[in-house]
């Protein structure tokens, strides 16, 4: 069991390390990264992680996707709260050494909007409704489906940060934005990045159901 606490520690540090870590790199060298580098790294590790700890963890990485998949009868309520511990505390781990690598930083790859807060928060809630509508679709749950799974969700990832970065920073996951942002002190609209995900995994689950309800429960379970 321990096997998938370490998996989505690892995940989610690797994940949050290079993501963020290419936004700090971005700040403190005066953008030799550019957005565009930005949003591939994050497609790139998110689809490496989910090659390296899918048949574990089922490389979620992410709070919101994890209550998505129980919400969904495709994953145990009672490892929920055990996974996010795991997710949070690995991009704390990542925060934390870029903080000590890169002490000029000033927000550590923080998710800050440039709009305002109900704008911003629609828009997180669609890019995790879009995330999770790929991902719910590509995956069982407790494992990841092949190649298909890696491919589809990272690509969906560098395509949201890539035109939705500039406005919201592209979190899609409040373990991502909660690390930087306490590690940084940098907290504004913080409970926006934490309850848009959610709701938007959440969303996406109900619209799954709507359109095909085999796919969105375990097999012989009532949705």
């Amino acid at each position: 069991m321990m096997k998938k606490y370490i998996s989505e520690f690892i995940g989610t540090f690797s994940m949050i390390f290079c993501g963020t870590g290419a936004m700090t790199i971005n700040e403190v060298t005066g953008g030799d990264v550019t957005h565009v580098g930005i949003a591939i790294t994050w497609g790139l590790i998110v689809m490496a992680m989910i090659y390296a700890f899918g048949e574990t963890s089922g490389a979620h990485f992410n709070p919101a996707v994890s209550i998505a998949f129980a919400y969904a009868k495709k994953f145990s309520w009672k490892e929920v709260p055990n996974y996010i511990i795991a997710q949070i505390l690995g991009a704390f781990a990542a925060s934390l050494i870029l903080w000590f690598l890169f002490p000029a930083s000033e927000t550590l790859g923080a998710t800050i909007p440039t709009v305002d807060v109900w704008r911003a928060f629609v828009l997180e809630l669609l890019l995790t409704f879009f995330l999770m509508v790929v991902i719910i679709n590509v995956s069982t749950g407790s494992k990841e489906i092949g190649a298909v799974a890696g491919i589809a969700i990272g690509a969906v990832v560098l395509l949201e940060a890539m035109f939705a970065g500039p406005i919201t920073n592209a979190s899609m996951n409040p373990a991502r934005s909660i690390a930087p942002a306490i590690v940084s002190g940098t907290f504004k609209h913080l409970w926006m990045y934490i309850t848009a995900p959610i709701l938007g995994a959440l969303l996406a689950v109900i619209s799954c159901k709507l359109v095909k309800e085999d796919n969105c429960c375990n097999e012989g379970e009532q949705c």
